[in-house]
């Protein structure tokens, strides 16, 4: 299904009808009862002033009370169904992004998480408001009418000299908006892109801090902040331009209209109540030219908003994925057959239930094409993958991502307790205490007097790298999946906490009904596989025990002893 801005804009409209026509037409009630104040003015001076009885002056009075009592209801009612569905938009739209951005088979928007966020915060209020530029463009335009056809009887050359001036009137506003829409896209890129810095930034301060890059770094972010504020200000200056053209020629236009009319009561032509009349509706149509103009603007604004959630929204997935949920138990739970990726080069790989496999890479270049490919993040690779026998591009992504978990180094934790990030959304209440022993992780529980309900700030930055990385370890086993994949899980531990890490692992692991493959160079942990896989050059060179290779294999002896 293809995603634009247009298309966007429509379904937002579409999908919130029923409060956008109540609020339409109760705004164009609100915008009518306004034109029929100085009609109601103009006509009462006639029957009142010019008479001189008090009759009509008191049903003036109570005319007046009763069309300001409805412009009041009028107005909040409206606007109250429109702004529902602005927010009701807005939290739908802010949901298909993330669902969209968290979608296992992954997202070719090439867009940082900085932007992103951006597109999924910003963009989405922005794309929400066309529904205020077309209530508000509707009750402008129904206003119009309305004030045409007043003008219309009182005198048909002032009613047809303002229905073939504001349409003119419009359509001279509206020629800046494509103007408008391009400097409110660029506008929006800039300041996606500077958020994306920034993010980056603090995200890596401390490492900028250690290698004294920080000063670079500020100055990075001073430029990219001065483009962003070169192209907000652009995108002001037009909008000023629009609404500088909008008050000027709405004024010319009341100008000419007060102007016949008041020639029109000097000559007895029309009364001095219909002049009256006639020039109230002149000032007013001020307001709803001014609306047109305004929903012009947000219009120009939404679209440009919306076409950045489109590029999101309808960008291609990384990978293709099946329907298929039958996985043959006998065969191997993981496969690569001929894989070729980046530096991969014919790789075949074979993991069967029970089995620990360890795989030390002697360039780190193929441990992350070698990741890659496992975890399923692209599906440019030559050759097959398999899991339980069946190609992963015929599974269903949920049972894929239900087999095969992959455990990176560089461990995210979330802001929550300890508890609540190694559950991960789990219901489970046992086995939290035996995972976090397997992964040596019981100092860091023990160390809060709330022990696994201490809370944790974003990203677990008040824990070291090494607590971290257990605790990441823990949440892996507690997942039990079929197929673990680890990354490095001991890179930031001493050696005896490396020790009783792999000891844990192992213990953990080593079922019948599970399978384990684990990228390390170190000892500990390869002395615990049931064999090792060496990968040099993108394909396996040797494989054995860690025992036979370390006394047989002088590269291998370097990569790993130490």
């Amino acid at each position: 299904m293809e995603f634009t801005a247009g298309r966007v804009l429509r379904r937002a409209i579409g999908r919130h009808r029923v409060r956008m026509i109540a609020g339409m037409l109760i705004l164009a009630l609100h915008q009518a009862t306004e034109v029929a104040v100085p009609i109601a003015i103009g006509i009462f001076v006639d029957q009142a002033v010019s008479t001189g009885r008090l009759e009509p002056l008191l049903w003036c009075v109570l005319m007046m009370v009763a069309l300001f009592a409805v412009l009041s209801n009028a107005w909040k009612t409206g606007a109250r169904q429109v702004v529902h569905a602005i927010e009701y938009e807005t939290h739908l739209l802010r949901l298909e992004i993330a669902r969209r951005v968290l979608d296992p088979r992954g997202h070719r928007t090439g867009l940082r998480s900085g932007e992103l966020l951006q597109i999924a915060t910003s963009d989405a209020e922005k794309t929400s408001l066309v529904l205020r530029a077309v209530s508000l463009g509707f009750a402008g335009g129904a206003a119009l009418v309305v004030s045409s056809v007043a003008l219309l009887l009182v005198d048909v050359p002032l009613g047809l000299g303002v229905m073939i001036g504001v349409p003119l009137l419009v359509l001279g506003i509206q020629a800046l908006s494509p103007l408008l829409t391009r400097r409110t896209a660029s506008q929006q890129e800039a300041v996606a892109g500077t958020t994306a810095l920034a993010t980056d930034l603090v995200g890596g301060l401390r490492t900028l801090r250690g290698i004294g890059a920080q000063h670079n770094a500020a100055e990075r972010y001073r430029r990219s902040s001065q483009e962003t504020l070169k192209a907000t200000l652009r995108a002001a200056s037009t909008n000023g331009l629009q609404d500088g053209v909008t008050n000027a020629l709405s004024g010319l236009l009341l100008a000419a209209v007060a102007g016949v009319a008041g020639w029109f009561a000097l000559d007895g032509r029309i009364s001095i109540g219909e002049l009256i009349t006639v020039v109230g509706l002149a000032q007013f149509i001020a307001e709803p030219v001014g609306l047109l103009g305004y929903s012009g603007q947000v219009f120009a604004m939404s679209r440009a908003s919306a076409g950045r959630l489109a590029s999101v929204l309808g960008s291609p997935w990384a990978i293709t994925t099946g329907t298929s949920t039958s996985l043959d138990r006998a065969k191997p739970l993981l496969a690569l057959e001929g894989v070729g990726y980046k530096t991969l080069s014919s790789l075949d790989l074979s993991l069967r239930p029970g089995e620990l496999v360890g795989v030390l890479c002697y360039d780190p270049r193929d441990a992350d094409a070698l990741l890659t490919v496992v975890a399923g993040r692209t599906a440019d690779h030559t050759g097959r993958v398999l899991v339980g026998g069946t190609d992963v591009e015929e599974l269903d992504i949920d049972l894929v991502r239900r087999s095969v978990l992959v455990e990176q180094h560089d461990t995210d934790l979330f802001e929550g307790t300890l508890r609540s990030n190694l559950l991960a959304g789990s219901e489970r209440s046992s086995g939290v205490e035996r995972v976090v022993e397997a992964a040596a992780a019981t100092d860091v529980i023990e160390a809060y007097p709330d022990g696994l309900d201490h809370p944790l700030s974003d990203r677990g930055r008040t824990l070291s790298g090494g607590q971290r990385q257990r605790l990441g370890l823990a949440r892996a086993l507690l997942a039990e999946p079929p197929v673990l994949v680890l990354h490095d899980p001991s890179t930031a531990v001493d050696a005896v906490t490396e020790e009783l890490l792999a000891e844990g692992l192992a213990e953990v692991r080593g079922v019948p009904t599970l399978a384990t493959l684990v990228l390390t160079s170190s000892p500990a942990l390869l002395g615990k596989m049931h064999r090792v896989l060496v990968i040099s050059d993108g394909a396996v060179v040797a494989e054995g025990r860690h025992a036979e290779l370390a006394d047989t294999d002088t590269a291998y002896q370097e990569a790993v002893l130490r």
